[in-house]
């Protein structure tokens, strides 16, 4: 996984040339370029969550006792008003 921060850290570091040309010198082209290089950081950032949240169930299940889980105990219902 350390590879994917680097990844993202030279994505990151590509871009700066891009920025600055859009945001000092109004290159719009450039800025086409930012946003196509954030859109590719948020795929990327979205594939390291992923991967974070599955091995933290994997840990969280290989942690968790070997029971079943209980079903939600059943509500009662409110008792019914008397007629007079």
């Amino acid at each position: 996984m350390a590879n994917r921060f680097d990844e993202i850290k030279d994505l990151v570091a590509s871009l700066e040339g891009d920025f600055k040309k859009f945001y000092e010198q109004g290159n719009k082209a450039a800025g086409t370029r930012v946003r196509k290089g954030m859109l590719d950081l948020k795929t990327l950032a979205q594939s390291v969550r992923l991967h974070v949240q599955e091995e933290k169930n994997k840990e969280e299940a290989k942690a968790a006792p070997a029971t079943p889980a209980k079903a939600p105990a059943k509500e009662k219902a409110a008792p019914a008003k008397k007629k007079k």
